[in-house]
């Protein structure tokens, strides 16, 4: 059987109804992702329609020979369309690749410390994201997704953040801002929030503490804290509103303008 996104790009001109995601790979991307099924009626059809959209304009590759399937490509997309769901594709537009690993993947890294000696390390990825390039995924962690949510874990919607974050330059834990003062309000309350985090994760992991929900990786920097809150807040709403009712809000007011 022929390749539906196959037929999809090959598919001109497009209409809404061509580029709609068949029911045989819908239905089953709701029943293995329940926190895409638990979306109102309204959401879950424009998110099927966003979806689509995404697809039509993004390059899906496999690494180490994985074959991209459509099933893996709808389940990656509907999940990255989930932070843009109010906000539109507007913040995907400055890449097109998405490269799906099988697991894991070992990154090499090369940093100049301030006396310029050179540090040559490998990292242990699950996903990376680029300045204006691909974005890198581990499908394992993917596959995952659903059982993960429990624990507020989600590599695509943490690379994908990253991308929202980069839209104005290095991601630094704040998204794209229409003026100073918006990004001061969002300051006062993600600052503080992150501090928290970073004193709740050296207590659990310098004195026994009791350790913290979200992904411990958060306090490395507050890029990856915005992407880390993210994974929770889209994943388990009710969950990281427990820990982290301020940015809940702050989170409501930018991904739902409307």
């Amino acid at each position: 059987m022929p390749n539906w996104l196959q037929k999809l790009f090959d598919r001109t001109p497009a209409t809404a109804d061509a580029d709609r995601i068949p029911e045989r790979l819908w239905t089953p991307t709701l029943q293995q992702f329940p926190f895409l099924a638990r979306r109102p009626v309204a959401e879950q059809a424009h998110l099927r329609e966003l979806t689509g959209r995404f697809l039509k304009h993004k390059q899906f590759s496999g690494a180490h020979g994985l074959k991209v399937t459509d099933e893996m490509a709808v389940a990656i997309a509907a999940q990255a369309c989930l932070p843009v769901l109010h906000l539109g594709l507007k913040f995907y537009d400055d890449f097109k690749g998405i490269v799906v690993h099988p697991g894991a993947m070992l990154a090499r890294r090369e940093v100049t410390d301030d006396a310029g000696v050179v540090h040559r390390y490998s990292e242990v990825l699950t996903g990376e994201a680029m300045e204006r390039g691909p974005v890198t995924l581990s499908w394992q962690d993917v596959a995952a997704s659903g059982e993960s949510a429990r624990d507020g874990y989600n590599v695509v919607i943490h690379e994908f953040i990253h991308k929202i974050d980069m839209r104005d330059g290095a991601a630094d834990g704040c998204p794209p801002m229409p003026s100073l003062k918006a990004k001061a309000a969002w300051d006062d309350v993600f600052q503080p929030a992150f501090d928290a985090f970073c004193e709740k994760v050296a207590l659990a992991t310098r004195f026994g503490g009791e350790p913290t929900w979200l992904d411990a990786y958060g306090a490395t920097a507050p890029a990856e804290f915005f992407a880390v809150a993210c994974e929770g807040y889209f994943v388990n709403r009710e969950r990281f509103t427990q820990d982290f009712a301020p940015l809940t809000l702050l989170f409501d007011r930018f991904f739902k303008p409307n």
